[in-house]
């Protein structure tokens, strides 16, 4: 059922991210490393950027593929540690400005667009939109910070702990946040809709695309 596909699912992201962390170790420079290391993450980014529909992401996404498959065709690099550096700034800062973004006067913040495509059967109360242009804020300061911490361990702290941060800290820190705020809106604002953590998912992973209403679901 769903509760197993989410389980296997949690078990591969982090068998992944334990891979990616044992090869920044002891294969980052092998060409095929390379290509294990960059291509899951730039697949959904291009993919995200196409449904989002903006150009600078979606050429920032094809740059990176073209210089992926560049890289891999030549067999590698001699010093590949600040290509993974500038993949692991690059798809954060994008993020940041791709929320930021829609942050500015006379535009819909994306979190508020997601919402009203959550909820079609019920839009967003006014005061749910100001959560959610709050939350947008909120994880564009991630993203952004995330970035610069990225830079800051590179740095000043040895390799180990840089892919440590890049490979674990990373999606765990996603993880709490976007499962931590999941908990906590339901505290803080008792009278919003409640909606599955499975429909959140599924209209973040496709808010590019058509609206679908949503049932309301029971209290959680």
């Amino acid at each position: 059922g769903g509760t197993a596909r989410r389980g296997l699912g949690s078990l591969a992201g982090a068998a992944y991210a334990g891979l990616c962390y044992w090869l920044m170790l002891y294969a980052a420079n092998a060409p095929w490393a390379v290509a294990a290391l960059f291509g899951p993450w730039l697949l959904p980014l291009l993919g995200m950027a196409l449904r989002l529909r903006q150009p600078l992401l979606t050429a920032l996404a094809l740059g990176a593929a073209a210089a992926l498959v560049w890289v891999v065709a030549r067999g590698g690099l001699g010093d590949v540690k600040h290509l993974y550096l500038a993949q692991h700034v690059l798809i954060h800062a994008a993020l940041a400005g791709s929320c930021g973004w829609t942050l500015r006067p006379g535009s819909t913040p994306l979190i508020t667009a997601m919402a009203r495509r959550v909820h079609v059967v019920n839009p967003p109360t006014p005061g749910m939109e100001v959560y959610t242009r709050k939350l947008t804020a909120a994880w564009t300061v991630y993203f952004a910070g995330m970035a610069a911490t990225s830079l800051a361990v590179f740095a000043w702290l040895p390799w180990t702990h840089w892919s440590l941060l890049a490979n674990l800290v990373t999606p765990v820190s996603a993880g709490v946040m976007f499962v931590g705020e999941y908990l906590l809106r339901y505290w803080w604002h008792p009278e919003f809709e409640r909606i599955s953590f499975h429909d959140m998912v599924r209209h973040a992973r496709q808010h590019g695309g058509p609206a679908t209403p949503v049932p309301p679901k029971g209290v959680l």
